[in-house]
């Protein structure tokens, strides 16, 4: 079962659970390596420590070794040393000082009596940790031995006379034990004390840095889940001040926001355009309607011989036949957008948009011979166009003007080559539109009050100059007319380009209109950045 609720005590629990793993994953991390760090180090110091004592102690016993071969003792000779060996040890053991220990071994191995000294059981202890003294005495460095529980560094060497006995000498390793056991102890109890104070500053200092990222998933969470009322894609993920500025968190926060952006923008263009398709199907149901219902109308009237002569007869084939012409253009004009939505591969060819504009002038002309036309064309404005849809794009425009505007109000057609493009422009000194109709003057379906026509006529030539990545801009303000510019890519460079000769055709120039439309007038422009005034432009309609 789905949770709608963004702090119900399961969730809290889960990312409570969540947040402090990781957290704790951190601290284990960095107390592990601390630790493997302290661990190696105290093994280092004490090995270290160890070899330096040790070496004191070798070179001591080295050095009496050394001594006692160059005076080259006999049995004898260390026999009348035993007494006073005895007494100092006596004395020295009363002390508690004594670390030195040597006693004669015999050929046996076996600790061997000497000037009516006994033997003390620390003596008889070494001589049986030494397994082989003759070896020993062979041997450069001294060696470990164990004695009674204490540990020894013993060497020896061969006594003169001819009895071959040898003399061990050893030194005790109580005090290097000792310092390392104090050593230890103190390295491990600063180790403890720092590893307790760093750990406990790694998870505070986590906790710290990794609010941002708490937000994050917060934030994530409460989007993900939503709620009944629907989704909010305005939440964002708030900075925490400069202690959090800069690094990585704070470029994933950056990153993040970044998206959630996008993902809103996204979510209100795809849930304007439903929008759009839905009023899109209405009005082109109500716009099919309205014919179709008047087509059976007066089939039903046939069919039940409500026609008494051929008078009315004919009148009522004349409106049929006026309604299957509205509706058959009707279809065509949403084929059309329907091709163009499609984003059709167009074979654009160089195309003489004058001449376009020459000739729908003339069937302007032809149709309204009342109505003033103005021109003023190059002798040639060559564009990069598909020349049925350049056709479609200047008829629909002059068709605007004809059916929204007084059968006498003049008109001007240009053309002219600007920045690399060729720009057609259709104005007239009709009764202008206000703001808010302006901006909705590329919507289909759309007519100001009650205008004919179906609503298409600007909505095609707004997809279909977008198709050729062009530019179309609306200029008009109430009583001053409209203007339509329309920007075609130019067929040819733009150092080529000139304005060429002018021709005009119709009764004379325009008076003040152009003056009229640029000034207190609402802009609307389709396929490039809008400059408007009136009010917020809605987004586009698209059939998709």
């Amino acid at each position: 079962m789905k949770c709608w609720c963004r702090g119900c005590g399961r969730c809290r629990h889960k990312e409570r659970h969540q947040r402090a793993t990781l957290r704790a994953k951190l601290t284990l991390s960095i107390i592990a390596m601390l630790t493997l760090g302290i661990a190696a180090a105290l093994w280092v110091s004490t090995m270290g420590i160890r070899h330096y004592m040790v070496a004191n102690i070798d070179s001591d016993l080295l050095a009496s070794r050394s001594g006692l071969q160059r005076t080259g003792l006999t049995s004898d000779q260390v026999a009348d040393l035993a007494a006073i060996a005895d007494l100092s040890g006596k004395f020295a053991a009363e002390n508690h000082s004594s670390r030195t220990l040597f006693t004669v071994v015999g050929r046996d191995g076996k600790a061997a009596p000497f000037g009516g000294v006994p033997l003390s059981p620390a003596q008889r202890a070494l001589a049986d940790a030494v397994p082989d003294a003759a070896a020993l005495a062979l041997r450069g460095e001294p060696v470990d031995a164990t004695a009674r529980g204490t540990g020894y560094r013993v060497t020896a060497l061969r006594l003169g006379g001819s009895d071959g006995q040898l003399l061990l000498l050893a030194n005790s390793t109580t005090a290097v034990t000792q310092t390392m056991h104090k050593v230890v102890r103190m390295v491990l109890t600063v180790g403890v004390v720092l590893v307790a104070c760093l750990g406990t500053a790694t998870f505070i200092g986590a906790r710290r840095r990794l609010r941002p990222l708490e937000d994050m998933v917060e934030t994530a969470s409460a989007i993900a889940e939503g709620c009944p009322q629907g989704l909010d894609l305005s939440r964002r993920v708030a900075a925490r001040g400069r202690a959090h500025s800069g690094g990585e968190v704070e470029q994933l926060r950056t990153a993040l926001n970044a998206m959630l952006q996008q993902l809103e923008t996204a979510f209100h263009t795809r849930e304007h355009a439903a929008g759009q398709l839905r009023r899109f199907v209405e009005d082109a149901s109500h716009e099919l309607r309205t014919p179709l219902a008047a087509i059976r109308g007066y089939l039903q009237l046939e069919e039940k011989g409500m026609f008494k002569d051929e008078t009315e007869r004919a009148r009522a084939m004349g409106r049929m036949n006026a309604e299957a012409e509205r509706m058959a253009r009707l279809v065509d004009e949403l084929l059309a957008l329907a091709r163009l939505d499609q984003r059709p591969r167009l074979r654009p060819a160089p195309v003489d948009l004058a001449c376009v504009a020459r000739g729908a002038a003339a069937d302007l002309s032809a149709q309204q011979p009342g109505r003033p036309v103005e021109l003023g064309l190059p002798a040639d404005c060559l564009v990069l166009a598909d020349e049925p849809t350049l056709h479609q794009i200047v008829s629909n425009l002059l068709a605007n003007v004809r059916i929204h505007t007084p059968a006498d109000a003049r008109v001007r057609v240009t053309v002219a080559e600007e920045d690399g493009h060729g720009v057609l422009r259709v104005a007239d000194e009709g009764p202008g539109m206000r703001p808010q109709d302006a901006e909705r003057v590329f919507d289909r379906f759309f007519r100001t009050g009650g205008a004919e026509g179906s609503g298409l006529g600007m909505a095609v030539v707004r997809a279909a100059v977008d198709a050729h990545g062009g530019t179309v801009r609306v200029t008009t303000a109430p009583g001053a007319g409209l203007t339509v510019a329309v920007a075609l890519p130019s067929a040819r460079p733009a150092a080529a380009a000139g304005p060429g000769p002018v021709t005009s055709a119709g009764p004379g120039p325009v008076t003040s209109a152009q003056a009229r439309v640029e000034a207190s007038s609402t802009t609307v422009t389709s396929g490039g950045a809008p400059t408007r005034t009136g009010g917020p432009q809605a987004p586009a309609p698209r059939v998709t």
